[in-house]
């Protein structure tokens, strides 16, 4: 007979201006005894975008630790899960080393996380890593995408690679409103994932709308989505398509309403969005 423990367990919605709009993650606790396959059955169970484990850090200057894990693979960096974890932690009563700030071990690295809080609904933000591979779009490769995406060419303003961990490329449509009118096609995006943004006209209800889609992680469309805005920001800052600071919506088209927040200083890109902890309890695994 196999052997079970029990496990504190987090589930927070992130980004999420208001009850429920945002994007879940499920949060296992102290999971330092579980294995990778342990891992990756209970996230593909969960059926969310990510599920995480919090565990003890390898690094010194390092808060906790933290594995990602989609339904069908683990990623060395996420943004969403990044907010989450940081608030399911301290609201379990992690106690950071800085008070200004969290500091957190993944696979890309030590990630620093801004805490707006400890219980209740808080605002977090996560200073975006190095991208891991940039640079312009092979035409083949953005010609698969565009078609994918069933767009008209003619509305694509630029594409480039955004990669923090999960594959991402970027595509800057005409519009936001173009955006929220694409009809994908996963079968033909392959193992493409693909952060798509568009700008909203004056008096939108945030500056760009934002989607994502990573079918070859068995996620066709994310609902609000941390890394690929930051791989967004960290692009159009660079070509000078954005301002400093700018507002995102995403998940609209899933019936959420996700609200993230870039904020750039010197030369870190800040994303950030409130976080509140909707269940909390233990999990057999």
């Amino acid at each position: 007979m196999p052997s079970y423990a029990e496990f504190p367990f987090s589930q927070v919605d992130v980004f999420a201006p208001g009850p429920l709009p945002g994007n879940p993650v499920a949060v296992v606790h102290g999971a330092d005894a579980l294995t990778t396959g342990q891992m990756q059955r209970f996230a593909n169970w969960t059926n969310l975008s990510e599920t995480t484990f919090l565990l003890e850090p390898n690094a010194p200057e390092a808060d906790y630790r933290v594995r990602i894990f989609t339904p069908a693979d683990e990623l060395p960096f996420a943004g969403h899960p990044t907010l989450g974890t940081a608030h399911a932690w301290l609201t379990a009563g992690g106690q950071p080393r800085d008070k200004g700030h969290l500091v957190q071990e993944c696979g890309v690295g030590l990630v620093r996380v801004r805490a707006g809080g400890q219980s209740g609904t808080a605002e977090y933000a996560f200073a975006a890593p190095p991208l891991r591979r940039s640079g312009p779009v092979e035409q083949a490769t953005l010609e698969q995408a565009v078609a994918s995406l069933g767009v008209d060419p003619v509305r694509v303003l630029g594409s480039n690679w955004v990669d923090n961990g999960p594959g991402w490329m970027g595509i800057r449509l005409d519009s936001a409103e173009t955006v929220l009118g694409l009809r994908p096609d996963f079968a033909a995006m392959g193992s493409l994932n693909l952060g798509v943004i568009g700008a909203y006209g004056a008096g939108g209800p945030a500056d760009y709308e934002v989607r994502a889609f990573v079918p070859s992680l068995a996620v066709p469309e994310d609902p609000v989505t941390g890394s690929a805005n930051a791989g967004l920001a960290q692009w159009m800052r660079r070509e000078g398509n954005a301002p400093e600071n700018y507002t995102v919506q995403q998940g609209t088209v899933l019936g959420r309403g996700g609200r993230i927040s870039i904020t750039n200083e010197a030369d870190t890109t800040w994303v950030g969005g409130a976080c509140r902890t909707v269940v909390s309890g233990r999990v057999t695994i």
